[in-house]
C-alpha cells in the first residue's frame, strides 16, 4: 500500500515537473513549430521586377534565343525555364595578391573532372561564362575543350570578393571599404545572371557561370531569398557544380549544391 502510495507521489511531481518545463519553454517551441499555417518569410514571387506588369518591356534577347515574329510580342509571360549551373575553380596556389593565384596540378585535375561531368550531363547548354580571375579562366578552359562548341565569355564583374559582412564573424574580419566596394559588385552581377527568361524566349536554356565560392554561395542566398549574410555558413569544394532552377513563375529550386562527388574521394579539396 505505501509503494503504491509513494508510486503515485513520484507520478504526480514528475508529471507536476514537466508541465512547469513545457510552460517555461512554450515561448521557445512555439517560434518553431507551430499550428499556424502562415510562412515566417513569404516569397516574393516578383523578385526579379520581371512579372507580367513588366515582361513586355524587356528588349534583350540573346543570340541564342529565339527572336520570333512580330506576333510573338503578344506574350506576356515567361514559358521557359532558366537553369544556371555554379561552378567553383579548381584548387589553386596561395598568393597574397588575388590575381596571381593559379591552379594547382591538382586544380586542374579537378576542373578535367569536372569537365567530364558537364559534357556527360548531355544538357544542351547555351553558354559559359567564366570571371576574369586567371583561376576561374583557366577552369574554363579545361571545361571548353569538353564543350568546344560552346559560346564562352568573360565578365570582370564575376571576380572574387566579400558580398556583405557575414553573421556570425568568423576570425579576423577585413576592412569594411572592401565589402562596402564588393557588395555593390556583386549584388549587380547577380541582377545581372538571375532573373526569368526573356518573354520571348522559346526553349529552356543551360548556362554555366564558372566564378568563386564567396560569389556562388551569395548568389545561392540571394536565389532561394534568404538572408545574405549567411553566405559564409556554407561550404563549397573545388570544382563542384551548383544547380539552380528558375521558372517562368520565379519560382527558383536549387536541384544540387556543391556536387563534387564525380572527383575520386582522395582528390576532393576546399581550401
Amino acid at each position: 500500500m505505501r509503494h503504491s502510495f509513494l508510486v503515485r507521489l513520484i507520478g504526480t511531481a514528475l508529471g507536476a515537473g514537466v508541465a512547469v518545463c513545457l510552460t517555461q519553454r512554450k515561448s521557445t517551441v512555439h517560434a518553431f513549430w507551430t499550428t499556424n499555417s502562415e510562412p515566417n518569410v513569404k516569397w516574393d514571387h516578383n523578385w526579379d521586377r520581371r512579372g507580367e506588369e513588366n515582361a513586355s518591356s524587356l528588349t534583350l534577347v540573346p543570340d541564342y534565343m529565339d527572336r520570333g515574329s512580330p506576333a510573338d510580342d503578344d506574350i506576356q509571360q515567361p514559358t521557359a525555364t532558366r537553369h544556371l549551373l555554379l561552378v567553383r575553380h579548381g584548387q589553386t596556389t596561395i598568393e597574397k595578391d588575388d590575381t596571381k593565384r593559379i591552379l594547382t596540378q591538382l586544380g586542374r585535375v579537378q576542373a578535367d573532372f569536372c569537365g567530364q561531368r558537364l559534357k556527360a550531363m548531355g544538357l544542351p547548354f547555351t553558354k559559359m561564362v567564366s570571371s576574369t580571375l586567371a583561376r576561374a579562366v583557366d577552369t574554363a578552359d579545361i571545361f571548353h575543350r569538353y564543350l568546344p562548341g560552346l559560346p564562352w565569355q568573360q565578365d570582370p564583374i564575376l571576380c572574387e570578393g566579400i558580398p556583405v559582412p557575414p553573421e556570425p564573424a568568423v576570425g579576423r574580419w577585413k576592412p569594411e571599404k572592401q565589402f562596402h566596394v564588393d557588395g555593390v559588385r556583386l549584388e549587380v552581377a547577380f541582377r545581372r545572371y538571375f532573373h526569368r527568361a526573356d518573354c520571348r524566349q522559346s526553349s529552356d536554356s543551360y548556362e554555366i557561370i564558372v566564378c568563386h565560392a564567396n560569389i556562388i554561395r551569395y548568389f545561392v542566398c540571394r536565389s532561394l531569398q534568404l538572408p545574405p549574410e549567411a553566405w559564409n555558413r556554407m561550404g563549397l569544394n573545388h570544382a563542384s557544380i551548383t544547380w539552380v532552377r528558375i521558372r517562368p513563375t520565379g519560382q527558383v529550386t536549387m536541384l544540387q549544391y556543391g556536387d563534387s562527388g564525380f572527383i575520386p574521394a582522395e582528390q576532393v579539396s576546399f581550401i
